[in-house]
């Protein structure tokens, strides 16, 4: 088990590994057109205070004595609103990435994303009000470093913002009902979403065989069995019956479920993302 970044230390981290997930995607050419907008999907703005180099359009920047950041043009600029469940049950990692991390740097790549499109982000808890700007990108980092308590998550639902988007990011393992209300009162906010369930490879292959101690990441649930594999054909079961239960959930909301498991490729995972998303606009 990977224990979860410190926030003193890790999310200068946990920002350098989204930013070069960002920058995977978008030199990957992924996102550059949107159905409608054509040449227009991208607008130019003078560089500002903060920008990074990076993001100057120097092609553009040549034929003038300004610097000029390139960014998506949208229609109207939208509020989108991130949980990361940060849960003990989260912090589990049998090779590499915890679910946490990859959750995490997932949905701020995503952020850095869409705030350099001029969009404006949060958090569902309130915690990072919604704004626009690059400094929403560092204190939603902050606050992804930053470990919970509790054996399972589950989304508040006091600081929704009507009319906006929201991307839960979990294992979802916690009680159903109540991931079950978060999102209808979400929904009843006039709120699209997309659930995104991260698990680990282990999770669903179940490789465990003979005698095996189950414990929960804060050590309140505990079982042992003495031939484990025995077990593996109702745990995955109970699995595939939660992956079903929340398909059916984000559907009769008119939202979209995805499962990412934390062996596959983090860039697939981040196209679903932003693809769901413009599919909202």
């Amino acid at each position: 088990m990977h224990a979860g970044l410190d926030l003193a230390t890790g999310w200068p981290q946990l920002l350098a590994k989204a930013e070069l997930l960002a920058d995977s995607f978008v030199t990957g050419g992924h996102g550059r057109r949107r159905a409608g907008f054509g040449d227009t999907f991208w607008q130019f703005r003078p560089a500002r205070e903060g920008d990074h180099l990076k993001e100057i359009d120097w092609r553009k920047t040549a034929r003038s004595d300004d610097k000029f950041v390139r960014e998506h043009e949208w229609q109207v600029a939208q509020s989108i609103q991130f949980w990361v469940d940060s849960s003990a049950s989260m912090q589990f990692s049998s090779c590499g990435e915890s679910k946490h991390v990859r959750a995490a740097c997932l949905t701020l790549a995503l952020a850095i994303l869409l705030t350099n499109a001029g969009e404006r982000v949060g958090t569902v808890d309130g915690k990072v009000s919604i704004k626009s700007g690059h400094q929403q990108v560092h204190k939603i980092a902050q606050l992804l470093t930053m470990e919970a308590n509790t054996d399972f998550g589950i989304p508040e639902i006091d600081y929704f913002q009507p009319n906006s988007h929201v991307i839960f990011a979990s294992d979802f393992f916690g009680e159903i009902k109540q991931i079950r209300k978060a999102v209808r009162v979400a929904a009843e906010l006039q709120i699209s979403g997309m659930l995104l369930m991260v698990l680990d490879a282990k999770e669903i292959s179940f490789p465990y065989t003979g005698r095996t101690v189950f414990e929960s990441m804060a050590g309140i649930i505990r079982h042992e069995s003495q031939k484990a594999d025995s077990l593996k054909s109702k745990y995955q079961a109970a699995l595939l019956d939660r992956k079903s239960q929340l398909a059916s959930l984000a559907e009769s909301v008119g939202w979209q479920f995805h499962c990412h498991t934390t062996n596959s490729s983090p860039t697939d995972a981040l196209i679903w993302l932003y693809q769901a998303l413009e599919g909202r606009r």
